[in-house]
């Protein structure tokens, strides 16, 4: 399983990016900033997108009525799998849409929270986290009391 720090190398990958390089003095969520974060999300909108007609054309193509039961359910659960995953990356769309809206809003890189700055790394290793580390870290751990 891929570590985050993989993960965000792959979607500045995805974009054709590197990591960003602060300059010294840098006013945060600048022009630059904002131009970097717009093309990893978009990227990575237009891959999931991708995976999404891939599938669909996956499950055309491959689509068969077997005259085993076994064959049946195998392909059955198969693609039960596959529309969970596309489910999964459904939602992760529409959260890339919302955080590209709040590029939009001149809202984005800020804690909903408590409005401090969520930061460059944790931005390209989440780039739809809308939460700084600490108030993140606090809802987790209450969420985690009111599950039990």
């Amino acid at each position: 399983m891929p570590t985050e720090n993989a993960k965000s190398i792959g979607l500045l990958a995805l974009a054709g990016l590197s990591s960003y390089q602060e300059k010294t003095g840098e006013e945060y969520m600048n022009d630059g900033q904002i131009d970097h974060f717009r093309r990893i999300l978009a990227a990575w909108r237009d891959q999931l997108r991708k995976e999404v007609d891939r599938t669909v054309h996956h499950m055309q193509d491959e689509a068969a009525n077997f005259p085993d039961p076994v064959d049946r359910a195998a392909q059955e659960e198969e693609f039960s799998l596959e529309l969970r995953t596309r489910d999964r990356e459904r939602k992760l769309i529409k959260k890339i849409e919302k955080t590209l809206k709040r590029i939009e809003e001149d809202d984005f890189g800020f804690c909903d929270s408590c409005g401090i700055e969520v930061g460059i790394k944790r931005l390209e290793a989440r780039p739809t986290a809308d939460m700084c580390i600490d108030c993140k870290t606090i809802a987790e751990i209450k969420e985690k009391q009111l599950q039990g």
